[in-house]
């Protein structure tokens, strides 16, 4: 009989050691897995996180094991690439952090044997990803374990499998379920017991056979459907010699169908079913990606609580629990590989065997609906190469799943007739007007002149966003990260996004805040803080409730939110309250007092309140009530202005002259005349002068390297247009761009001498 044990205890580790077997290191650190070596410097900003070699060792007592016939190492996640070593001799070789791979170790066990791993997650040209933003932590970061099984077992070596495949297939109001099993040294008088059971653990069928192929027929099928009904069958498969069980595996399946209509979106088991959720990172504070089972389950919970009926699961392979977990709340997945941002010509081999380990390990599960080919590839423009890689990996999809889609997640500066557009089934585009460049209001209109040229592609977004941190305004604009825009923003994509049922799915760039240790912008650096709740799950910024409010029922979880409690010291005389609820009407109280009772069919409401004193605001909703305060202050507490870590100059630190423009203007703006155009001309030679010297020095931060064209003319460029000068500059640190402050003040100077249009 099958025997798993667990593996994590009690490891000595080495960092940025690669010289095993020929050399040991002097002293070990213990460490229990999971693990990473990054936990603390991959999001501390400065993009200097630890990225090489690193050696875990342990002993292994085989009179501390089961009695078995075989025995398999299972690594279910090291990144990015590891060796193991057995005794000394190294056994097996895996490039790819993010799926499970397993050794067998047998031969090689004796009373007592050193595993040795060395993981390393130091650049490559040949294994994703290399290129993207969020930090690739290092490690064993996922459990190992042991698999004791009998010389008659189900496959161990076909791209970290189970060996037993499930394909429902629903016909009516009955289903087929054909169950594949692949066994090794399957032996003469031994056969296969299928066993398929109802959610309460009820047998419904068996069948015994010496077949690899079986189908159950079940009548009356309960459909998987959803978060509304997320209903799962089991079905074991068990090699059987006389009464005794030689081996066993089980999986949970869900019955359904589905498909994604150009005009209606998706439709689950024959109904429309509204995909509106969010994309998630598998890190946290304090822990980088070396998660428990309860940190999982968090996030599970926090994506119910926002009424997400779907994640994308970005931009890799996540664990196996967090995949069950999808099933059993019945959330719609999209799962892909970490093909991202730059497509390199030594790295098809590595594409292809990820999305054969991403697709061989997860194909039972109810919850994935669309497998992803890639991300933001065609951000340098699609060459032939690219686009064959992805005719190679769409046809293997389609070959090993012939139940469900692909599809794309494209960047903005793709154009709509892009070739590589036509490869999956279904479209998605990552798009962040109004943060990067452009404003909130062409974000609709984008996806209407898409949907119009291409009438028969289903289209989605796939990433949108904005930056908040603890900064605050009562007056929001663009860049300035205070969580009074980031509110802004959401509430005019959730209008814009939800009111065209066409597009298919939208996916909130993102639920948590996450590493990316090269960012240094919004005055924490090392982080993305385009989450919904911060990273360390502990802070639910306001915009996450506007999408409880539209998305959770009253009948499901009633509730009323009162916006902006961070945000207390108020100049104004007059200061705007704003409220989210999935109740029908908010009444408001200013120190006991009503101000007024609203309802808005768009569940946000909007207050005026005199800011006088020290106010107690409560909202209430029904019986429902939050509470906060305000005060009345002469100047601007500056605790609520944006500071950037380390920055050379601050926004309000720039010399501003009435009438002429300065670095915090927006690059659009400056570029609306032509003095403007001629002055970013020449910053644009200054900043390929720059990056050429960046390259010669080896230094892209996150690997970046952006293609500088026509300065005017770039599709990056022109998404930098709703970028301040200022802001820009900061960010160019992510691409190892500096500017001195001399140089930042000089091109302040500059722009001083240049007269802005008269507004017209």
């Amino acid at each position: 009989m099958r025997n798993i044990v667990n593996f994590n205890a009690g490891w000595d580790f080495a960092k940025d050691f690669c010289a095993y077997p020929a050399a040991k290191p002097e002293a070990f650190t213990l460490v229990n897995l999971p693990h990473t070596w990054n936990a603390e410097d991959g999001y501390d900003g400065g993009n200097d996180y630890f990225r090489g070699s690193c050696l875990y060792v342990k002993t292994l007592k085989k009179a501390d094991l089961p009695a078995a016939d075989l025995y398999y190492l299972e690594i279910r996640g090291a990144n990015s690439s590891a060796d193991v070593y057995v005794g000394g001799d190294k056994l097996a070789h895996h490039d790819g952090g993010y799926s499970t791979w397993r050794v067998n170790l047998t031969d090689k066990l004796s009373d007592e044997t050193e595993i040795a791993i060395v993981v390393d997650n130091a650049p490559s040209d040949s294994v994703y990803p290399q290129m993207a933003d969020f930090t690739f932590y290092g490690g064993l970061y996922r459990d190992v374990n042991l698999i004791c099984v009998n010389k008659a077992h189900f496959d161990l070596d076909y791209y970290g499998g189970t060996g037993v495949v499930i394909t429902p297939a629903v016909e009516g109001k009955d289903a087929k379920v054909t169950v594949d099993a692949y066994t090794t040294d399957l032996a003469e008088g031994q056969k296969l017991v299928y066993t398929i059971y109802d959610k309460e653990e009820n047998e419904l069928q068996k069948i015994e056979t010496t077949e690899k192929q079986v189908v159950f027929e079940i009548e009356n099928v309960h459909l998987w459907n959803g978060r509304k009904d997320p209903y799962l069958y089991c079905c074991e498969v068990e090699i059987v010699e006389g009464d005794e069980v030689l081996d066993n595996v089980c999986h949970r399946f869900g019955c359904r169908t589905f498909k994604i209509d150009p005009d209606n979106g998706f439709i689950l088991n024959g109904e429309e079913y509204p995909l509106r959720g969010v994309s998630r990172h598998q890190d946290r504070w304090g822990f980088g990606n070396a998660l428990l089972p309860e940190h999982h389950a968090q996030d599970i919970d926090l994506i119910m609580e926002v009424g997400a009926t779907t994640i994308r699961l970005a931009h890799y392979q996540h664990d196996q629990y967090f995949y069950d977990l999808c099933d059993e709340k019945g959330l719609v997945i999209w799962a892909e590989i970490p093909y991202i941002s730059k497509h390199m010509p030594n790295g098809r081999a590595n594409t292809v065997s990820q999305m054969k380990e991403l697709i061989t390990q997860n194909y039972n599960h109810a919850s994935i609906f669309v497998w992803g080919l890639s991300n933001e590839i065609g951000i340098g423009g699609a060459d032939e190469d690219l686009l064959e890689n992805h005719r190679i990996l769409n046809d293997l999809v389609h070959e090993m799943d012939k139940t469900r889609l692909t599809t794309i997640a494209a960047v903005s500066m793709c154009k709509m007739d892009d070739p590589y557009l036509q490869i999956p089934d279904v479209v998605s585009y990552n798009h962040y007007f109004g943060w990067y460049g452009g404003d909130t209001s062409m974000n609709g209109p984008w996806f209407d002149k898409f949907h119009e040229m291409h009438p028969t592609i289903p289209i989605g977004i796939s990433e949108y966003g904005c930056e908040a941190l603890n900064w605050h305004t009562s007056n929001p604009k663009q860049g300035d990260y205070t969580e009074e825009y980031q509110a802004y923003y959401h509430e005019e994509l959730i209008k814009q996004l939800f009111s065209r049922k066409y597009i298919w799915a939208t996916h909130v760039w993102n639920m948590f805040d996450f590493g990316a240790d090269a960012r240094a912008e919004g005055g924490e650096n090392g982080q993305n803080h385009k989450g919904l709740i911060t990273m360390d799950r502990k802070y639910k910024k306001d915009a996450f409730y506007a999408y409880k409010a539209w998305l959770v029922s009253p009948e499901e979880d009633p509730f009323v939110h009162l916006c902006g409690k961070r945000y207390i010291d108020r100049v104004e005389d007059v200061t705007k309250v704003t409220v989210y609820s999935n109740l029908p009407e908010v009444e408001l109280f200013v120190n006991g007092e009503s101000v007024g009772k609203k309802t808005a069919e768009d569940h946000f409401f909007y207050f005026d309140v005199k800011n006088v004193g020290e106010s107690t605001i409560v909202a209430k909703a029904g019986e429902l009530t939050d509470e906060g305060k305000i005060r009345k202050v002469a100047e601007m507490n500056m605790d609520y202005v944006l500071r950037e870590v380390g920055a050379v100059l601050n926004w309000f630190d720039v010399v501003e002259v009435e009438g002429r423009f300065s670095l915090n203007d927006k690059i659009s703006d400056i570029m609306s005349c032509l003095s403007g155009k001629l002055w970013f001309l020449r910053l644009g030679l200054k900043l390929k002068k720059k990056m050429n010297e960046s390259k010669k020095g080896e230094k892209k931060a996150g690997g970046f390297d952006v293609n500088l064209k026509d300065a005017a003319g770039s599709g990056l460029m022109d998404m930098l247009g709703g970028f301040s000068v200022l802001r820009m500059s900061s960010m160019m640190g992510m691409m190892n761009i500096s500017f001195t402050k001399e140089e930042l003040l000089k091109l302040n100077k500059q722009l001083n001498r240049i007269r802005k249009p008269k507004k017209k």
